[in-house]
């Protein structure tokens, strides 16, 4: 299993030149993967190329870019930029987001994510690939598209797939899957279940797991739970924990001593998980430092 650290994502206000020091020291420490989140900041595909020409070893994912606002030639081309750019080293994550951002903010329709995705992949899949796009969808139609990028191809691509439609899409037209908010049991039983069925045999499964290395494991999932309150009211993050019967957001977290991290990572890289994506959120910048240290160590071993 590849140890990735989540960065981009808490809310702090940080500088362009921050984001990549950030990056380059999670490469110092040893880890595998560094993931950057595509929120309402800088934009995470173009952020993961200056990383990528600033680093040398570390790999570079997207978790994630959403798909509506930009058109699959467009992400196709950019994304095979960043491959070009790091050389070799960028993963695309892409998904639908939620309608609250597609339909209530940005006014786009949310009315049939499924069949969105499906044609976005029909046209992307193809042109990262290096060959010619020709599709014609009811969302898009391309003809004669190739794009021609030295050293952008063979980029892996991830869905946010957590449903079982999107489940049969990532295994049928990617590489696999981009999760969060998804409890062991459900991860083991029902994603990592449903890709393989549906046809990858090794899928590419990213784990998203907030996690704290903690003695207080009972106060930092109080803490937690401020912090991740609207993924507890988001539909698809709402069914994987009404799917591991799990309350609330934060129950889903790693928290705990060395011995229960340790355990938990190795339980979920048992069960097919290839890529833990640690989001490490704590107020407190010793035990975040604590946590990130403790799992760059695994990292490095």
């Amino acid at each position: 299993m590849r140890i990735g650290l989540m960065i981009g994502a808490d809310g702090t206000r940080a500088t362009l030149d921050d984001t990549v020091a950030r990056a380059k020291a999670a490469e110092a420490a040893g880890f595998d993967n560094v993931w950057l989140a595509n929120i309402f900041s800088f934009d995470a595909i173009s952020t993961l190329a200056i990383i990528g020409r600033e680093t040398s070893r570390i790999g570079l994912g997207t978790a994630v870019t959403p798909t509506y606002p930009r058109h699959p030639t467009a992400i196709a081309q950019q994304a095979m930029t960043t491959q070009a750019a790091s050389r070799g080293r960028f993963t695309l994550g892409v998904g639908l987001s939620h309608k609250v951002v597609i339909e209530d903010m940005l006014g786009l329709s949310y009315a049939q994510p499924a069949k969105h995705m499906r044609e976005y992949l029909k046209v992307l899949m193809p042109l990262v690939c290096g060959e010619t796009c020709h599709f014609d969808g009811e969302q898009y139609r391309v003809h004669g598209v190739t794009l021609d990028i030295q050293g952008g191809n063979n980029l892996p691509v991830v869905i946010a797939a957590l449903g079982p439609t999107m489940l049969k899409l990532a295994a049928e037209l990617c590489d696999g899957t981009n999760t969060w908010m998804v409890g062991p049991r459900t991860m083991e039983k029902h994603i990592i279940k449903s890709l393989r069925d549906g046809g990858l045999s090794s899928p590419r499964v990213v784990g998203g797991y907030p996690v704290l290395l903690t003695h207080k494991p009972d106060e930092a999932r109080k803490e937690l739970g401020k912090m991740l309150t609207i993924y507890g009211q988001l539909p698809s993050y709402r069914g994987m924990l009404d799917r591991e019967g799990l309350r609330n957001p934060e129950d889903v977290a790693i928290l705990g001593d060395e011995n229960l991290l340790r355990g938990e990572i190795r339980r979920l890289a048992d069960m097919g998980v290839t890529d833990f994506n640690a989001a490490v959120m704590s107020s407190d910048p010793a035990a975040y430092t604590r946590t990130v240290e403790f799992l760059a160590g695994i990292a490095s071993r």
